[in-house]
């Protein structure tokens, strides 16, 4: 089974609404579309990378309300492993509320509610699924005594762990230690390195200061600009797809859990990173989050007819 991915992470209820600009503080905007889904960096990882053909665990927590078996029957739905869902009788299930822009740029506010309350014994209950899996994958919603937890138990049994960093905080060395692939953005990857990132020489040193910490991989994600990847041998800016965004909401959680997937099921990290690029690349195409995960048979389609972006200066 060391070709299934388990995640554990946040699952919330995505509440989003289509509208031309973000409003300025104290500003009312008339919006256009509404719409409810499933999100949660967690979950949205687990179904990126569900779709990109991984077998999947998912442990998190819901509340016992309406929100909360619906977010088990849309995991369930996606072929996912859900026995390690806990619905916690006291709190809420996750809310994210989101404001998407014409450009596709977003603006979102969560109330964690559930994900919050995730702990160590939560995360051993999924011993048996972590110690048969190939790659752990989790981010930062959830209380990092349980990713600390999931990192452990990843650790002794062999698996390889990717750590998405957000939200954005500053990590100890410690935690860098007992990672295998840091996918931070620029934003999560400055406050690691605790520097500025404003072109590809900064880049270079940040990622240096946090392979220095102990980081195997750092995949630091740059949008439209594609992502840098940085190991102790090789250093390179690798471009993304040249598409037209709809909505960039999830972008790298896609990238981090098809990441996960590709990884999982054998490819070299040069050939998991041009795949995942292009899936991240074409969730940008489709509104929503989860919803716009695509199909691995999607995946392999877009990469044998699209064209990577010019490889552009960052600034």
């Amino acid at each position: 089974m060391r070709h299934h991915v388990v995640v554990v992470g946040s699952y919330n209820t995505d509440l989003t609404i289509k509208t031309g600009r973000i409003p300025r503080p104290g500003e009312t905007v008339i919006g256009g579309i509404f719409s409810r889904g499933g999100g949660g960096k967690g979950a949205n990882q687990a179904v990126a990378a569900a779709r990109a053909g991984a077998g999947v665990s998912f442990v998190g927590r819901v509340g016992i309300d309406a929100l909360g078996k619906e977010g088990i029957e849309r995991l369930t739905r996606e072929h996912i492993d859900s026995r390690y869902v806990i619905q916690d009788p006291d709190y809420p299930t996750g809310v994210a509320f989101i404001i998407v822009d014409e450009r596709g740029e977003n603006s979102i506010v969560v109330a964690s509610g559930a994900n919050g309350r995730l702990g160590p014994p939560d995360v051993e209950t999924a011993l048996d699924a972590i110690a048969s899996a190939g790659v752990l994958l989790v981010q930062l919603e959830s209380p990092m005594d349980a990713v600390q937890s999931a990192i452990r138990l990843a650790r002794r049994n062999g698996a390889l762990v990717i750590l998405n960093p957000a939200p954005a905080q500053p990590l100890e060395r410690a935690l860098l230690q007992e990672v295998d692939v840091l996918t931070p953005n620029r934003v999560e990857a400055e406050m690691i390195a605790q520097r500025m990132i404003a072109g590809e020489a900064s880049l270079r040193d940040a990622a240096q200061v946090i392979l220095g910490d102990g980081a195997q991989h750092v995949i630091i994600t740059l949008g439209q600009k594609g992502v840098y990847a940085a190991s102790r041998e090789r250093m390179e800016l690798l471009p993304a797809y040249a598409v037209q965004t709809m909505d960039s909401t999830g972008a790298g959680d896609v990238f981090s859990g098809s990441l996960a997937a590709f990884l999982a099921g054998g490819m070299t990290m040069g050939e998991a990173l041009r795949m995942a690029i292009a899936a991240s690349s074409l969730s940008v195409t489709r509104m929503g989050t989860q919803a716009a995960a695509p199909l691995r048979s999607e995946i392999d389609a877009f990469v044998s007819q699209a064209a990577p972006s010019r490889l552009e200066v960052l600034g």
